[in-house]
């Protein structure tokens, strides 16, 4: 991958083309494109997948089977190689076919892929709606120095387009490529024709503004503080106790799957946020991580739905939250790898992270509503809290419980012990419900709960008085609507891009031309 800081190779690998073949545009008119095949040793990388069939199929459904038959050790051992060898090279000839018969291509407006043995599939990602892009490195992949890249769609999961595999300098020219015609940045042309340039001369990286990143120490830190860990250690300590009182082991074997699911989720999140960094250029949010799978995401500007921070009880003394967003691309994701913004921020990081996401919080004061939020109660700077009549249903949080609608987005706070905020850019709101409750109807109560794309941000507001939750969820529909017909195109590096911004569309235009500004305009909120 290319560290912070740095540009893409220029100097283009071997790629496999296929022949150049128009294909129609949004308009009706021909955009002749160049169709590329994914890397060679794709059929190889993919063969072991078919060994590891046959391994859990041989070893766990026939296992009982397999050790009845007359033979020696070696000799079963022996088969189940051979088994295993014959499935990779089945693996290995389906691969090859399947190779043969994928190509994919990058338009003036969409990314194509073509796909498909038995069943062909043409799948089409619309630029304006790209959500993101990845740069993915499983570990044989990585060893050998290939990835995989992975282009996010709005329209969720189903629709995400994934080029396995390409060279780790391929993979980075294509995601340069898209992104910069996701910006609205088109290729040079050449002579008199429509034809692009070729793909494959790769657009330059934009340049990156490292930010912050994560040390292993302070991962580790936030590990052994966290619930997840605590609870192990406690199980563990359980079970040795048990084992010396008891004098017998008949009932670890019961536990062994806590164990294993505990030992698991810390794992993951050790090797899945191991090294994260996040950068900021002209392309959007850069982020990178990893132990054994490196990724690279960027997520382009504007495509955050909403944020969360959130801070359990054991991080408050070292003021630590963590921070995750709503994007539309990830949806039936991985919430813990793929939808974190950043893992353990001080509250000094959360004021330089935030911006990235929205960069007006439409607030006189916006590092004071910040804070109230955090780590505020009551009514100051200008927070909705719960009636005092509220108290019964929430005799801890009453207080803490509140909104703030600033003219860019609303701000949900909640938790007295494991404390949570949420931030929903009014033009990404997409639905608002009202909820109350039998209980809440005698106290003149009510909830009140904003949509934004599925993910792990959940903003609601509980326990609100009737009255307020009816004209608020009035009021931000039509907020919402207004800053929906006011939002600015999606291909933000147009000359027409962001007109009400000119400062921000100025920076984004430099950035590709080779030049961050000395101080970027999406830094901070003072």
């Amino acid at each position: 991958m290319v560290a912070p800081g740095e540009h893409a190779p220029t100097d283009p690998a071997p790629v496999d083309h296929a022949p150049a073949d128009p294909v129609r545009d949004g308009h009706g008119g021909a955009d002749p494109v160049d169709w590329r095949r994914l890397h060679r040793v794709t059929p190889a990388l993919n063969a072991w997948k078919s060994a590891a069939v046959i391994i859990a199929v041989v070893l766990w459904n026939s296992a009982d089977q397999l050790s009845e038959l007359p033979l020696s050790f070696a000799q079963k051992a022996l088969g189940v190689v051979g088994l295993v060898v014959l499935g990779a090279a089945v693996g290995l000839v389906y691969g090859t076919i399947a190779w043969r018969r994928t190509q994919y291509a990058i338009s003036r407006d969409r990314v194509l892929l073509h796909s498909g043995v038995l069943w062909r599939q043409q799948r089409h990602v619309r630029l304006d709606r790209l959500q993101a892009v990845d740069v993915t490195q499983p570990l044989l992949a990585r060893l050998f120095g290939f990835a995989s890249l992975k282009i996010e769609s709005a329209g969720g999961a189903g629709s995400n387009l994934n080029l396995s595999y390409l060279t780790e300098d391929e993979a980075q020219r294509v995601r340069n490529e898209i992104l910069a015609r996701a910006a609205g940045v088109q290729p040079e042309q050449h002579g008199s024709g429509s034809a692009p340039a070729p793909a494959r001369a790769g657009a330059t990286a934009a340049p990156e503004r490292p930010l912050l990143e994560l040390t292993a120490g302070r991962l580790v830190a936030s590990l052994l503080r966290s619930a997840g860990v605590l609870a192990a250690v406690l199980l563990l300590v359980g079970l040795v106790v048990g084992v010396v009182v008891t004098g017998t082991f008949r009932f670890v074997a019961g536990a062994i799957p806590a164990v294993i699911g505990a030992a698991t989720y810390v794992w993951s999140r050790f090797s899945g946020e191991f090294a994260f960094r996040i950068g900021i250029s002209a392309d959007g949010i850069r982020l990178r991580h990893g132990l054994i799978e490196s990724k690279a995401r960027t997520v382009p500007p504007g495509r955050v739905q909403a944020i969360s921070l959130s801070q359990s009880p054991l991080w408050r003394s070292k003021g630590w939250w963590r921070l995750r967003m709503n994007v539309a691309g990830y949806v039936g994701e991985s919430q813990d790898s793929t939808t974190v913004l950043y893992p353990v921020a001080t509250t000094q990081e959360v004021e330089q992270l935030l911006p990235l996401v929205l960069p007006d919080l439409g607030a006189d004061r916006p590092l004071d509503v910040l804070h109230a939020a955090m780590n505020g109660t009551g009514e100051a700077e200008g927070f909705i809290t719960s009636p005092a009549r509220a108290r019964l249903y929430d005799p801890f949080s009453w207080r803490r419980n509140g909104l703030k609608v600033t003219r860019t987005a609303v701000l949900l706070r909640t938790g007295v012990w494991w404390r949570s905020v949420a931030v929903v850019p009014h033009e990404r709101t997409q639905s608002l419900v009202m909820t109350q409750g039998p209980l809440e109807r005698r106290r003149d109560l009510a909830g009140v709960t904003l949509h934004s794309t599925p993910g792990p941000v959940q903003a609601s507001a509980v326990h609100l008085d009737a009255g307020v939750a009816r004209t608020l969820l009035l009021e931000q529909a039509e907020r919402a609507r207004q800053a929906r017909r006011l939002a600015g195109p999606e291909r933000w590096m147009r000359n027409d891009a962001r007109a009400a911004e000119p400062a921000t569309a100025a920076a984004l235009r430099a950035g590709y031309a080779g030049a961050l500004p000395a101080t970027p305009d999406r830094g901070r909120f003072a």
